[in-house]
């Protein structure tokens, strides 16, 4: 029996997707296999002895330590795409709350005094305040072509919009899915200075922190509407409200409410709503379950942050070991020698690295004794080892 750990409420979609013969899943349980989360933050927990998986119901994994998590021997998993059409359409509706000043005209009709003749006499004094502009002949700059950039540009495109999108890490899969009337921009500099609107879909790293600030402003197009609904130091926010007051910014939409921005009149934060739609919510917990699952009981591993994408099937009458451990010489040796000498013959083998890390995975014709399993976690390098032997692993 499997025992499943959940630090946050997780879609019951999600958790039906490991079955009650083989998982125990609870929010208070000991000696967790894995555990599955969305927002808690894991940097301050104490990590359980027997943890050998985590799931993050969602994209970004700040909340998780990861590095840690890798010294462990112990895969994170998160869904990139499963919210990507929430994020899509948020970000759609704030090109349209940027451009037409909706909120701000909202905001102005609320505090409207008045009735009838009155009232329509005010709306169409204070109306030309709020005039906007048009989405269709202008041109969006989309900053990270993965699962949700393409779903933002590719529907871009439909509305009538000119797409430039920079992505060095583009794989040829997600160039596939990317529409050919999206142009590439050569750096972001040169996305930045043809762009009317520039979104940005990239995870906080110190390579993409503060990817727009006081500078790069300065090459921007006066009038450009700036969206963030990717992280919050993504954007220099000082620079960038500095720049709405001078007139070059036009509007600064986010999903990351501050002390900064959530007075000023040219800017609109909303409070993190990305992915909060049902359907997102049970499409990242589906995703994140089935990834946990095929691990923990076949050692494959999907949509991982931190370890190798690997996945073997099972043969019939095969039995299977997982390793983990860090990428130096002559790993691959010492395991077969130690199968070797326990009597086992190697069926299928699989190795992967990522990094300082790898992972390899072996099918023999006979259950894995312990002794075996002990005598290759002692192996120097080994950081954990599992034999899934049919059974719990």
């Amino acid at each position: 029996m499997y025992k499943i750990l959940t630090l946050n409420n997780i879609s019951v979609a999600g958790l039906e997707r490991l079955p009650r013969d083989r998982y125990e899943v609870a929010s208070e349980i000991q000696h967790p296999d894995a555990i599955l989360l969305r927002s808690f933050n894991m940097h301050e927990m104490e990590i359980p002895l027997t943890l050998k998986a985590v799931g993050r119901a969602g994209v970004g994994v700040n909340n998780i330590p990861v590095e840690e998590m890798s010294l462990l021997g112990i895969p994170v998993f998160n869904a990139p795409g499963a919210n990507a059409n929430a994020v899509k359409e948020l970000v759609i509706a704030g090109m349209l709350l940027g451009c037409r000043n909706i909120c701000q005209a909202w905001d102005y009709v609320r505090h409207l005094e008045g009735d009838g003749a009155e009232l329509h006499r005010r709306v169409e004094e204070g109306k030309k305040r709020f005039a906007g502009f048009e989405l269709p002949g202008r041109t969006l700059g989309v900053v990270g072509l993965g699962s949700i950039g393409r779903e933002v540009a590719n529907a871009a495109l439909e509305l009538g919009m000119r797409v430039i999108g920079f992505d060095p890490g583009i794989t040829v899969q997600g160039a596939w899915r990317l529409s050919s009337e999206v142009e590439q921009a050569e750096s972001i500099e040169a996305l930045l200075a043809r762009s009317d609107f520039v979104t940005f879909h990239v995870p906080l790293m110190e390579e993409t922190r503060h990817l727009i600030d006081a500078e790069r402003l300065k090459r921007m197009k006066d009038g450009v509407v700036i969206l963030n609904f990717a992280r919050e130091g993504i954007v220099e926010e000082q620079a960038v409200l500095e720049a709405m007051g001078a007139g070059r910014v036009y509007a600064y939409i986010c999903d990351f409410p501050s002390r900064l921005n959530r007075d000023h009149p040219r800017a609109i934060a909303l409070p993190h709503l990305g992915a909060s739609t049902g359907e997102a919510e049970e499409n990242c917990a589906i995703m994140v379950a089935e990834q946990v699952r095929d691990y923990l009981e076949n050692g494959n591993v999907r949509n991982s942050v931190n370890f190798p994408q690997m996945r073997m099937p099972r043969s019939e009458g095969s039995y299977r070991l997982a390793v983990v451990n860090s990428n130096v010489p002559n790993m691959l040796g010492q395991i077969s020698t130690e199968l070797a000498e326990a009597g086992m013959n190697i069926l299928d083998m699989l190795n992967k690295s990522r990094g300082e890390l790898a992972y390899t995975l072996v099918d023999v014709d006979q259950p894995v004794p312990d002794e075996a399993v002990r005598r290759i976690g002692a192996i120097q390098g080994v950081l954990a080892v599992r034999a899934l032997n049919g059974g719990d692993g």
